[in-house]
């Protein structure tokens, strides 16, 4: 079994404790596994705060309230939490900028990385909705149930992330 100090664990291990994750949110929330939704939560109630009239649109008011809603809130929480954790422990954490980001930037510059990382985020963010889900919304919950909408997303998926790779690859 994986030590939280490993400086990785097996994929086959992972995949297999995040698909066991996926009994409770079905058993005790009765959702799946997902965490685009978490964005739609609270930026739905940051704009409530300034305009109370976002609350009451339709798409914005499913998001507003439910265990459901804040289940994908804590979520996100606990992989950003999860990972600094695991980063410290395994002693991996870095405090340089990657190679990778480098070399497709082609400065060497973390200052420069933000606003770059916040809009690629955005972008991400932006395109789960469009889609219904996010990675791991189609990825872990709708492969498991074999909808053919997660199916058609996944694949889009990594049709986009082989071509990005081929692009940076020659960059």
């Amino acid at each position: 079994m994986p030590r939280i100090s490993d400086r990785a664990w097996s994929p086959y291990v992972a995949g297999v404790l995040i698909g066991l994750l996926q009994v409770p949110a079905f058993l005790l929330m009765d959702t799946a596994l997902g965490t685009s939704s978490s964005y739609v939560t609270l930026t739905g109630h940051a704009a409530a705060l300034v305009d109370p009239a976002v609350a009451k649109i339709g798409y914005v008011a499913k998001h507003l309230s439910g265990a459901k809603n804040w289940w994908q809130v804590a979520l996100v929480a606990g992989i950003a939490l999860g990972a600094a954790l695991s980063a410290w422990a395994s002693g991996t954490r870095r405090g340089a900028m990657s190679p990778v980001w480098q070399r497709a930037m082609g400065i060497a510059s973390p200052a420069a990385r933000a606003p770059v990382a916040v809009l690629g985020g955005f972008l991400i963010v932006f395109g789960a909705r469009i889609a219904d889900g996010c990675t791991s919304g189609h990825g872990l919950s709708g492969l498991a149930q074999l909808a053919v909408g997660s199916i058609v997303a996944v694949a889009a998926m990594f049709a986009g992330g082989i071509a990005a790779a081929m692009l940076l690859r020659r960059a």
